[in-house]
């Protein structure tokens, strides 16, 4: 069974229409492409999988169940998580700090027996399991330094730190290449190879043609909201279609 069915997925925005009956199946432990121009509708596709969307019509399901219309804490609780295109961090915070916060999804406590410290056994294991991912990520030694003095590829290895905290089954990156140098680059596709490794399924979507012609299994391409091709990224590369809609323009 598919990790993640899309069903004839539509999005209409008023008159405008931004996703038109799209479909495609995720398969378990893959890393996904989802690219396309902007304006393909990407990232409403990805706002309709996280919840902050309901489609007009069609259905996302996610491990056999239906989630579309569902909120985006719950989707999250269920083990779909999303990174954003912005580096979204609490930039006075420490890197422990804001990993500390991807608990909150898992986490059962309530202010009372927070300071009533009734839960001191969960924010210990909470703490534990930072420091695990933080590990993970080769972020331990920069656990006290405040995400604003990061550089952007560690901004961006914090935000996925983020994620991983709440123990996600599927995690939807939105543009995690974004801005950076081909070492940032090199050293984020590792860490994206290292979390699908880790027994993640990856949805990614990007503009950076290495990284995605580097790291995915498969690609399925979205144009004007329509689904306008899949296949491997060798497939995608020689297609003709593609190549007039995107890669045509990219390269």
């Amino acid at each position: 069974m598919p990790v993640l069915e899309i069903n004839n997925v539509t999005k209409k925005f008023g008159g405008l229409t931004a996703l038109n009956g799209v479909s495609f199946q995720v398969e378990e432990g893959e890393i996904r492409g989802l690219i396309g121009p902007n304006g393909a509708g990407k990232s409403t596709m990805f706002k309709n999988i996280a919840g902050f969307y309901t489609p007009t019509n069609g259905s996302v399901i996610y491990r056999g169940q239906n989630i579309e219309g569902k909120s985006p804490h719950i989707i999250a609780e269920l083990g779909i998580v999303r990174t954003f295109q912005e580096t979204t961090l609490f930039q006075e915070l420490t890197v422990f700090e804001n990993a500390l916060v991807g608990c909150h999804i898992r986490a059962k406590t309530d202010l009372f027996s927070a300071i009533l410290g009734l839960d001191r056994q969960q924010q210990k294991a909470a703490a534990e399991k930072v420091m695990e991912v933080l590990d993970f990520m080769g972020l331990a030694d920069r656990k006290d330094q405040l995400a604003s003095e990061l550089p952007l590829g560690s901004q961006r290895a914090l935000a996925i730190s983020i994620a991983l905290v709440s123990e996600p089954k599927l995690m939807l990156m939105d543009e995690p290449f974004a801005g950076m140098n081909p070492e940032e680059t090199n050293h984020m596709m590792d860490l994206t190879r290292k979390v699908q490794e880790s027994g993640i399924t990856i949805v990614l979507v990007e503009h950076d043609m290495k990284a995605v012609m580097g790291l995915c299994h498969y690609l399925t391409v979205l144009n004007f909201g329509q689904l306008l091709a899949e296949g491997t990224p060798e497939q995608i590369r020689n297609n003709e279609k593609v190549i007039e809609a995107y890669l045509g323009g990219a390269n």
